[in-house]
């Protein structure tokens, strides 16, 4: 039996391109970074395993990039749903743009930039902010450190968690991803039947079933979106 649907309950599903109007590079597109990098070079365990250097001076950079990056209009206006609504963020990316711009329940399912953790199967995380990780640079149990994303071949994140809170969500918002990635994208097949379900992003092969969708960029929709969602609260 599924759980009940909590009409004050957004959840959003946010990719990577929310944070590309922000001058984070995405990966996939015409100008992205799996066209300068292999993937299997710096996002897989067999990567790390071969040149441990090159992954960490790929990330190191990435975190430096996204450290200096800042919020933009999309990621506040998500924000500032929570004075109104119970929101949870479910993001495929793996900087921390919406917890800076002031969500507070936001969940990673691919890992995130600022965090570094060991290589044994006890997984000790650290944070870490800006900071590069260096060779050498060892966890308390003596492993090299690593960053703390999913890579290629490794279990995406919290996954049973996120499809819960997308079960129970009155409203479903999925911004900058074309839901091109798995198992992450298979998670708007969770939302219900009689819940508002939107779609935001500059192109979509195949829009999942029951969603709206909204040609353009997060920056030139999501806050008129979430400004009429407020309104609606304030009349409730």
């Amino acid at each position: 039996m599924k759980p009940e649907i909590q009409s004050n309950k957004i959840v959003i599903l946010s990719g990577s391109g929310i944070s590309a109007e922000s001058g984070i590079p995405t990966f996939r597109d015409a100008n992205g970074l799996w066209h300068n990098y292999s993937w299997e070079a710096v996002a897989s365990p067999a990567g790390w395993r071969a040149h441990p250097e090159v992954v960490l001076e790929f990330y190191n950079e990435r975190r430096k990039h996204s450290a200096e990056a800042q919020p933009n209009i999309a990621h506040c206006a998500i924000a500032a749903l929570e004075s109104a609504y119970e929101v949870v963020v479910i993001t495929q990316n793996v900087d921390d743009l919406h917890e800076r711009a002031g969500s507070t329940n936001v969940i990673h399912v691919h890992g995130q930039l600022n965090y570094a953790r060991g290589t044994s199967d006890a997984r000790r995380r650290y944070r870490i902010n800006a900071a590069p990780i260096l060779m050498g640079q060892l966890c308390e149990d003596g492993t090299q450190l690593r960053p703390d994303i999913v890579w290629f071949g490794e279990d995406v994140e919290y996954m049973t968690e996120s499809r819960r809170h997308i079960e129970t969500a009155a409203k479903v918002l999925v911004v900058g991803t074309s839901l091109s990635v798995f198992p992450a994208a298979s998670l708007v097949k969770a939302a219900r039947g009689r819940a508002e379900k939107i779609l935001v992003a500059l192109d979509m092969d195949k829009l999942p079933f029951g969603f709206k969708f909204m040609r353009g960029k997060a920056g030139s929709i999501i806050p008129f979106l979430c400004e009429r969602w407020l309104e609606e609260a304030s009349k409730n």
